[in-house]
C-alpha cells in the first residue's frame, strides 16, 4: 500500500495509466474462449460527462471487467458521435464571437473549422471516461465522421437506394427556423405554455350563416384548405359540402367531414392546414386536398403561397396580401388578429394551455414545414431481398423470436408499439456538418446516387453535376456502429472482429432512445449482416436529483460526476451552474438550489465511491433519485477496506500464514466466514449474470463491511492472541484469503482501490500469478464448502452478542465500562466466551446453573439462555442523564409534530420528504418509550 491513508487521487490516475499501457483493455482474440462484447452508446463529441453517463458507464465497465476476469475474449468498443446539430451550433457560436458566420467562410472552410475544433476540444468526454475507470479498448476507438465510418455510410446509403428503400420527396417535417433544418422528434421538446384560443368567424358562401373556428395559430389560416366537422355531428351535418369564405383572403374552402374532429372540443369546427400541421396533413391526405405553404424556411410569410399536391408536384401559386408578406409568423399573428377584429370576424379570445414544440438546441418554436427531404422506407420490401420482409419487419421479428431480449422485459411493449406504427424515416438534414448525402444532380434535376463523385459522373456521362447539399441525420450513421466498428465494408465483409463480436452481448442504454437508436440498429444490422446487433438490451432508468426532479440547468440541480470525484468549492460550483444558461434570469434560483444541496461545496469522494453509489442504485428499470450523500457512505466503505487491509498487512507480513499447510485447525469462526464467502460469491455472480448491480453491490457491501470487517476481523484478534500458534496461523491465512476474494468480487464496481489493495494482499496470499487484479480469475463459488453447522453457530453467537449489547444499552453502561456477564445454562456457548468477552466488552463471562440474585440487574433471554450483567450504577447520575436525553428528544418530537400538523404540508410536500419525516417521528417515539422504561427501572 502506497499510503497509510486512503486518498483516491493518488491511486486512480496511476492505475489507469498502468492498465492502458499494458494493454489489459484489449480483447485476447482467443478463438477457444467465449466472447463478450459491448458497444458504448457513442456520446456527442460536444458533450461532457453527466450523471447518466456515470450511471451507464459504471454498468458497462462492471460487466466488461466481470467477463474479462471470467476469461472471456472481451471487447468494450468506444467511440463518439459527430452530433451534427450540436457541433455545428458550438462552432457557429464561436464564429459569432468573432463577428463571423459559416456563410462568410463557405462550406469547405467551415467544415475544416469544425475538424480543428474537434481536435482541440472535442475529446473531453473520452478523458472523463478514463477518470471513471472505463476499461474500453482505445485501439478500437472510432468517430462517426472518420474515414472508415464515412465509407460505410456511403455504401449503406447507395445499397438502400439501389434496393428502392431510399427516396426523395416533399413531406411535412419538424422544422427549426433558427437552425434552418429538419429535426427529429427526439430533438423536439414539447413544453406546456400559456397561450390563447382565438374564435374566428368563417362566413358560409351564399348564405347569412357563419361557422366559428377555434385555433391557437391564427396566422396559419392563410394556408387553410378546408374546415372539418365530425361526420356524426348532427349539429353541422347540413353544412357538409358547403363552401366557406376564408377570412382576410379571397379564397373559398369546403366544409368536409372527418373522424379526426372531436365534436366535444372547442366549437366542433377544425380548420385544416395540411402544409403546417401534422394532423391536418393526414386529414388532407385522406381527402386529397391541396397543400398550401405560406412560410419560408425562416418562418416568415411568403409573398406568394405555394400550392402542391400530395405527390409534391407544384399546382399553382397565388399572392398573399402584401401587408403580411415578409413578416415573422408571430408578427403576422398579431396583425392578422387585429384585422380579424377590425372586420368583426374575431368572436373572442380565451386563455389556453397548450403544448408548444421547441427545438432542444435553440428553444425556437418548431414549425411543421413542407420541404424536399430524403426518406428511408420502413414498410417496403427491398428489391431482390431473399427474406421477403421489410426492414422494419425484420427488426420486429428479431425481438419476437427472442434473438434480442429486453431487460426489463416490459420495454418490449414500447418497442413493438413504435415499430408497429412506424413511419418512413426522414434521414436528411439541412446542415453543413455531417455525412453529406452521396447524391448528385445534373442541370435537369435528375439525381445520381453513387459511392463517389467519380462513380456518379460515370452514370451522368458529360452532364455537369452538383452534389446534394444536405447531410444525413446523425442517427443514420450511429445506427451502423454495431458492424461499422468491426471492419464491415460491404455485404460480403468478413473479419475476425465481426465473427467474434457481432452480435455484441448487451447494449446498455436509456429508454428514451429505444426507437431512435436501438430499433434502428436492429433494422440496419439484420438487413445488412443477417445478424442482430446485440443479444440483450439492458434499459436503465433516468438519473434524477435527490427530490426526484429531472436534472437540468434551469432547475439548478445538475451534478457533474467529476465534481463528485474531485470535489469542488461552492463559488466555483455556482459559476459552473450558471454558465451558459439559456435563461439568465433563473440564476438566483439556481444559486439557491445549489446552496441548499451543497452548502459547503462538494467533497472529493473519488471514482470508486461514485461507481459503487451508481451500482447500488441499478435495479432493473427504476429511475434514480440520486442523493450525493450516498457517495459519502461508500467513501467510508473505501476507508473501511483500506483500514482492514492495513490491519491484515500488519498482522501477517513476515508471519507464517500456512499457505501450503493442509493440516491447520479451523474454528467455527473460520468455517463461518469461509461459508459466507461461498454464498456471497454465488450471490454476486448471479447478480452480474442477471444485470442486478444493486444486488451485487449490496452483497459485497454487507459481506465486506458487516461480516468480514465488523465480525471476523474482531474475532480474528481473539484467535491471533490465543497463544495457539496453529490457530493463529490459520487465522492469518483466512484473513488473507477472504480479503483477497473480496477485492476480486468488488473489482468490477470499484476498480482503483481494489487494484491498489490487491497489489499488497495478493503476494501475501500467494495468489499473485498475474500482474493486475483486472486479469486475475473471477472468484469461483464452491457450494459444497458451505458449512451449515458453522453458519448456525455463528447466527446464535451474533444473537447472543447483540442481546448483551442491548442489555448494556438498557442499563446505560458506557463503552469504557467492562461488566461481568452470567449465562444461565449457557453450555452451548462455552466455546464462544473468549470471543464474547471482546465483542461485548465484558470483564468476564461465566456459565452458571442459576443467575445470582440482584434486583438492580435486568435479565435478558437469548436462545433459551437467561443473561445477567452485574454492574454498580449511580442511579441519581443515570436518572439525570436519561432525563436530559428525554428532554432533548421531546423537543425534536414536538418540532416534527408541528411540521406534520401544519395545514397543507401532507398534501403539498414531496411524498418522499413526508415519508422521511414520519419515519423519523416514529423512531423518536420508539426511543422515547425505551428511555421511559429505563427511568422506571431506576425508580425501583
Amino acid at each position: 500500500m502506497s499510503s497509510t491513508k486512503y486518498d483516491p487521487q493518488q491511486i486512480e490516475q496511476k492505475w489507469y495509466q498502468n492498465w492502458e499501457e499494458n494493454g489489459y483493455f484489449r480483447p485476447s482474440m482467443d478463438k477457444n474462449a467465449p466472447s463478450f462484447s459491448i458497444q458504448l452508446p457513442p456520446p456527442n463529441v460536444t458533450g461532457t460527462l453527466h450523471m447518466g453517463h456515470a450511471f451507464n458507464q459504471t454498468i458497462m465497465d462492471g460487466l466488461t471487467r466481470y467477463y474479462r476476469m471470467k476469461g472471456y475474449n472481451t471487447a468494450w468498443i468506444p467511440g463518439s458521435d459527430h452530433a451534427g446539430i450540436a457541433t455545428q451550433i458550438v462552432v457557429e457560436r464561436q464564429l459569432a464571437e468573432q463577428n463571423k458566420n459559416r456563410h462568410d467562410l463557405g462550406r469547405e472552410a467551415f467544415v475544416d473549422e469544425i475538424w480543428a475544433w474537434k481536435k482541440i476540444s472535442g475529446n473531453t468526454i473520452t478523458e472523463q471516461m478514463r477518470r471513471m475507470g472505463c476499461s474500453v479498448d482505445w485501439s478500437l476507438e472510432y468517430f462517426t465522421m472518420d474515414e472508415p465510418r464515412a465509407k460505410v455510410v456511403s455504401e449503406v446509403f447507395v445499397r438502400l437506394f439501389e434496393q428502392g428503400l431510399i427516396y426523395r420527396g416533399k413531406r411535412l417535417v419538424n422544422w427549426d427556423p433558427i437552425l434552418g433544418t429538419a429535426v427529429s422528434d427526439l430533438e423536439v421538446i414539447s413544453e406546456e405554455e400559456d397561450g390563447h384560443m382565438w374564435h374566428i368567424r368563417y362566413p358560409v358562401v351564399d348564405s347569412d350563416d357563419t361557422v366559428i373556428v377555434a385555433t391557437t395559430r391564427p396566422e396559419t389560416l392563410l394556408g387553410d384548405v378546408a374546415v372539418a366537422v365530425h361526420p356524426e355531428d348532427e349539429r353541422f351535418a347540413h353544412l357538409i359540402g358547403k363552401k366557406l369564405m376564408l377570412p382576410l383572403t379571397n379564397r373559398q374552402i369546403p366544409i368536409i367531414a372527418d373522424e379526426y374532429v372531436d365534436p366535444e372540443f372547442g366549437t366542433g369546427f377544425v380548420k385544416i392546414t395540411p402544409a403546417h400541421d401534422f394532423n391536418d396533413y393526414e386529414v388532407g391526405k385522406r381527402h386529397q386536398t391541396a397543400l398550401i405553404n405560406v412560410f419560408d424556411l425562416t418562418a416568415k410569410i411568403l409573398p406568394q403561397a405555394q400550392v402542391f399536391d400530395f405527390q409534391g408536384q407544384v399546382l399553382e401559386a397565388f399572392d398573399i396580401p402584401e401587408k403580411y408578406a415578409g413578416l415573422d409568423r408571430f408578427a403576422a399573428r398579431k396583425l392578422i388578429v387585429e384585422d380579424l377584429k377590425a372586420q368583426e370576424l374575431l368572436i373572442e379570445v380565451k386563455p389556453h394551455k397548450l403544448m408548444t414544440p421547441r427545438g432542444d438546441r435553440t428553444g425556437s418554436v418548431i414549425e411543421p414545414m413542407l420541404t424536399d427531404q430524403w426518406f428511408m422506407s420502413m414498410s417496403e420490401i427491398g428489391k431482390d431481398d431473399p427474406t421477403g420482409k421489410s426492414i422494419a419487419q425484420k427488426a420486429i421479428d428479431a425481438v419476437a423470436s427472442n434473438e434480442v431480449k429486453f431487460i426489463p422485459e416490459n420495454w418490449v411493449n414500447t418497442y413493438n408499439q413504435w415499430m408497429n406504427n412506424i413511419q418512413d424515416w426522414c434521414i436528411s438534414r439541412q446542415l453543413w456538418w455531417g455525412h453529406q448525402i452521396p447524391a448528385w444532380y445534373d442541370e435537369t434535376g435528375k439525381v445520381y446516387v453513387a459511392r463517389t463523385q467519380e462513380e456518379a459522373q460515370q452514370q451522368a456521362g458529360s452532364n455537369k453535376l452538383t452534389r446534394d447539399a444536405d447531410v444525413l441525420d446523425t442517427w443514420f450513421s450511429s445506427a451502423l456502429v454495431p458492424f461499422s466498428t468491426l471492419g464491415w465494408e460491404n455485404e460480403s465483409s468478413k473479419t475476425p472482429q465481426l465473427d467474434a463480436f457481432l452480435p455484441s452481448s448487451v447494449l446498455v442504454t436509456g429508454y428514451e432512445i429505444i426507437f431512435f437508436w436501438v430499433a434502428r440498429m436492429i433494422m440496419m444490422s439484420t438487413h445488412f449482416t443477417g445478424k442482430v446487433p446485440f443479444k440483450d438490451v439492458y434499459i436503465h432508468g433516468m438519473v434524477r436529483d435527490h427530490e426526484g426532479k429531472k436534472m437540468s440547468k434551469s432547475e439548478g440541480n445538475v451534478i457533474d460526476p467529476v465534481d463528485l470525484i474531485d470535489g469542488i468549492d461552492l463559488p466555483l460550483l455556482l459559476q459552473k451552474r450558471t454558465t451558459g444558461l439559456r435563461r439568465p434570469e433563473k440564476a438566483p434560483t439556481i444559486i439557491k438550489a445549489t446552496e441548499k444541496q451543497f452548502p459547503d461545496g462538494i467533497p472529493a469522494y473519488g471514482t470508486d465511491a461514485l461507481r459503487f453509489s451508481m451500482a447500488s442504485y441499478a435495479s432493473l428499470g427504476r429511475s434514480i433519485n440520486f442523493d450525493f450523500k450516498r457517495c459519502e457512505g461508500y467513501r467510508n466503505f473505501c476507508n473501511k477496506l483500506w483500514n482492514a487491509t492495513r490491519f491484515v498487512q500488519m498482522n501477517v507480513e513476515g508471519q507464517d500464514c500456512g499457505l501450503d499447510d493442509a493440516n491447520l485447525p479451523s474454528s467455527f469462526v473460520d468455517e463461518w466466514i469461509h461459508s459466507r464467502l461461498q454464498q456471497t460469491k454465488q450471490t454476486v455472480t448471479e447478480a452480474f449474470d442477471t444485470y442486478r448491480f444493486d444486488l451485487a453491490a449490496q452483497a459485497i457491501y454487507e459481506f465486506a463491511w458487516n461480516e468480514y470487517c465488523d465480525w471476523y476481523v474482531e474475532l480474528a484478534k481473539v484467535q491471533l492472541q490465543s497463544g495457539d500458534e496453529k490457530y493463529a496461523t490459520a487465522t492469518r491465512r483466512t484473513l488473507l484469503h477472504i480479503l483477497e476474494s473480496i477485492l476480486r468480487l468488488a473489482h468490477p464496481i470499484m476498480p482503483f482501490i481494489t487494484e491498489e489493495l490487491w497489489q499488497t494482499v495478493a503476494p501475501l496470499a500467494g495468489k499473485k500469478r498475474t500482474q493486475s487484479i483486472m486479469i486475475a480469475p473471477w472468484p469461483k463459488a464452491y457450494p459444497d464448502r458451505i458449512n451449515q453447522e458453522a453458519l448456525a453457530q455463528m447466527t446464535a453467537f451474533q444473537e447472543l452478542v447483540n442481546t448483551v449489547r442491548n442489555l448494556r444499552g438498557e442499563m446505560g453502561i458506557g463503552p469504557a465500562v467492562k461488566a461481568p456477564l452470567f449465562l444461565e445454562n449457557g453450555q452451548a456457548f462455552a466455546h464462544t466466551l473468549p470471543y464474547l468477552k471482546l465483542l461485548a466488552r465484558l470483564s468476564d463471562a461465566t456459565i452458571v446453573d442459576k443467575l445470582p440474585e440482584n434486583e438492580d440487574a435486568p435479565v435478558a433471554i437469548c436462545a433459551q439462555t437467561r443473561l445477567m450483567l452485574i454492574v454498580e450504577i449511580d442511579k441519581a447520575a443515570e436518572t439525570a442523564r436519561l432525563s436530559k436525553e428525554l428532554e432533548k428528544l421531546n423537543k425534536e418530537k414536538d418540532k416534527l409534530d408541528a411540521k406534520l400538523s401544519k395545514p397543507g404540508y401532507l398534501d403539498k410536500a414531496p411524498a418522499h420528504l413526508v415519508q422521511k419525516d414520519q419515519e423519523q417521528l416514529a423512531a423518536l417515539v420508539e426511543k422515547e418509550g425505551k428511555i421511559k422504561a429505563q427511568l422506571e427501572k431506576l425508580k425501583i
